[in-house]
């Protein structure tokens, strides 16, 4: 019976962790991949301990079935722009400012950029109502297939 429950408890695990959607921190990182792979890249800015909006539309999108299926169509980059000083390294705080002053200037919570695999801005979208819907993003994600 013990020997059941740990295969059970380590096929649950495996479940949930192929139930995530890759995402990249490091933006040279994500372009190689994304020049390899001949996919675009979605650049994810969010203050991760702080905005109220990122915290919905990580539950409502980032996280769901839904998205995760179409995730491998894109490299995921996110960029992480938190008030703590704990959740990401000063070196890529660094970075992420960086990245926010050339591709964020507005500093708007969430945004989401459709890149080249090259790094060159296609598209955007921005923002999150408490209407919670993430309709906008996934009409977002199919006009980024097409581009």
């Amino acid at each position: 019976m013990k020997k059941f429950i740990v295969f059970l408890l380590l096929i649950s695990a495996a479940t949930m962790q192929a139930q995530q959607a890759k995402w990249y921190t490091d933006f040279d990182k994500a372009k190689k991949v994304a020049q390899r792979q001949g996919k675009p890249i979605l650049m994810y800015f969010t203050g991760s301990d702080w905005c109220g909006p990122c915290k919905m539309l990580k539950k409502d999108l980032w996280q769901t079935d839904k998205f995760i299926q179409q995730a491998d169509d894109f490299v995921l980059l996110e960029i992480d722009i938190p008030f703590r000083e704990d959740i990401i390294t000063p070196e890529q705080k660094k970075k992420n400012m960086k990245l926010q002053d050339e591709y964020n200037r507005d500093k708007s919570f969430p945004t989401v950029l459709l890149l080249d695999a090259n790094g060159r801005r296609k598209d955007e979208v921005s923002g999150y109502s408490m209407l919670r819907d993430t309709a906008p993003y996934y009409a977002f994600f199919d006009k980024a297939r097409r581009l």
